[in-house]
């Protein structure tokens, strides 16, 4: 995080004067959401744009079963007056963080999360390091992890392929995980109020769309998360009973005080 964060002020003191500006990262870890980075030129007028290579390898190039690339996501916020436009995504179908809670909870993976090595659907988490997640798109996910990959790792120097560690692992290896950080300042490319309102438009064009039957409304990339964050920002965020049964046996080992119920 400290890394990434000087990383996103280097990239928007730079674009400032340059109109845009690239920062690579390397030898570094795991850094959290990307959307935070990605969100942080935002207050300067400037979209941001984050890749990075992910800290453990839970896919295979389409069509193998060697692991050989991780769920190398990208996150993009787009300012507006009315609110950012915020993507953040893995490559793969599921990010591997959702496999853990599926296997912490007891319940199963839906089919087309991961695959085991003859191709079959693979559902049982606790199975999960007998298989592969899935990209996102197929082939074309697959390409996009590639290619992600290449400009936040190999391009920095940083890991990528079967140089990355999984730190879960492998607690004694340098990680060398690579990440960058794109600001682009709109004023270098017009007025930044019209750009702001044709994108408050573009939101409600889509907001406002027709939905299929069933599907209560449209979202935007980014919407559900935020509503989630401001909700558990007030009430709380909810442990699940394993999760919290984890954490007291943890405490317990340590000898401090467990949560409060």
């Amino acid at each position: 995080h400290v890394v990434m964060s000087f990383a996103a002020k280097t990239a928007i003191g730079k674009a400032k004067t340059a109109g845009a500006a690239w920062v690579g990262v390397r030898n570094s870890n795991h850094a959290g959401p990307a959307s935070l980075y990605a969100a942080m030129p935002l207050e300067h007028d400037m979209i941001g744009l984050y890749l990075a290579v992910g800290n453990a390898n839970h896919m295979a190039p389409w069509g193998g079963i060697d692991l050989l690339l991780s769920t190398n996501p990208i996150a993009v916020a787009v300012p507006g007056n009315e609110g950012p436009i915020v993507l953040d995504m893995a490559t793969s179908v599921a990010a591997y963080g959702k496999v853990k809670t599926a296997a912490q909870r007891g319940e199963a993976m839906p089919e087309g999360w991961m695959i085991d090595h003859q191709g079959r659907p693979l559902t049982d988490p606790k199975r999960a390091d007998r298989g592969m997640l899935m990209p996102i798109g197929g082939y074309k996910g697959y390409g996009l992890a590639l290619m992600f990959g290449v400009l936040a790792g190999t391009l920095n120097g940083a890991a990528m392929g079967s140089e990355t560690v999984d730190f879960n692992a492998d607690d004694t290896t340098p990680t060398n995980t690579g990440h960058a950080l794109v600001a682009i300042s709109i004023a270098a490319f017009g007025e930044v109020d019209e750009f702001k309102r044709r994108v408050d438009r573009l939101a409600r064009e889509i907001r406002s769309s027709r939905p299929m039957p069933g599907v209560a409304r449209i979202w935007l990339p980014g919407e559900q998360s935020r509503a989630k964050f401001e909700e558990r920002s007030r009430l709380g965020v909810p442990i699940p009973g394993p999760l919290r049964a984890s954490l007291d046996k943890l405490a317990g080992e340590l000898n401090v005080k467990p949560l409060e119920t």
